[in-house]
């Protein structure tokens, strides 16, 4: 059993509070920068298709952690997901699936918008599209805490998704192919997929009989007559 400690409560939802920590810090760092900085920062962060062939590792990295729309509710927004997802998954898990939510939603949401720059189905300036934030971390973590976590967590990733789809509009433009709405929809669908397989294997593990080692039989000495 957990104890609720603060220290258990630190260490068993680690990931959730190492990725909220960093967040708004990034966040009121940005936010104290004059507009010029703030906008030369989010252009090299920028998950553009740009970047992403120049400095792919550092972008993915640094635009996951830097919230520049509607700093104030990031952290809520954050808190109702990922501690949902971090209970379901453990630390290790949580962060896997995250990142790959990530990676995922960005390779596939950029890579179309090469792919129709190269055809010239868009301009050549969509090239350099602006794309930061924590939302596809956040939009895998929904997928994980509704598809598999406790009522609690269900009901607050929910209200958290409400939240996403109805003031943020991350599946407006879909029909479109615009970045937002497919790097979203794919950061659920790898959240839904990765999260439940991990989360299935683990309730396995944890439900798996533990095996003990069977006691040897003790060898007999012969009796001299």
């Amino acid at each position: 059993m957990w104890r609720l400690t603060p220290r258990t409560l630190l260490s068993r939802y680690a990931v959730a509070w190492v990725y909220l920590a960093c967040v708004i810090a990034v966040g009121l760092g940005n936010a104290a920068l004059s507009s010029h900085d703030q906008a030369v920062l989010v252009s090299w962060a920028s998950t553009s298709v740009d970047n992403l062939e120049h400095d792919p590792v550092l972008c993915l990295v640094v635009s996951a952690f830097l919230p520049v729309e509607s700093l104030a509710a990031w952290p809520a927004l954050i808190a109702l997901a990922l501690f949902g997802a971090n209970h379901v998954l453990g630390n290790r898990r949580t962060a896997v699936v995250c990142a790959a939510a990530q990676v995922a939603g960005t390779v596939v949401s950029e890579g179309i918008v090469a792919f129709r720059v190269h055809i010239g189905a868009l301009p050549a300036a969509d090239r350099h599209l602006l794309d930061v934030g924590p939302s596809y971390v956040v939009a895998a973590a929904i997928a994980v805490a509704v598809l598999c976590g406790p009522w609690l967590a269900r009901g607050a990733a929910l209200a958290d998704l409400a939240v996403l789809v109805f003031a943020g509009h991350i599946f407006a433009g879909l029909g479109q192919l615009q970045v937002p709405a497919v790097g979203h929809t794919t950061a659920l669908a790898v959240g839904a997929m990765a999260g439940g397989a991990l989360a299935w294997r683990r309730r396995g593990q944890r439900r798996a009989p533990r095996q003990y080692p069977q006691p040897q039989p003790v060898a007999q000495q012969a009796t001299p007559n």
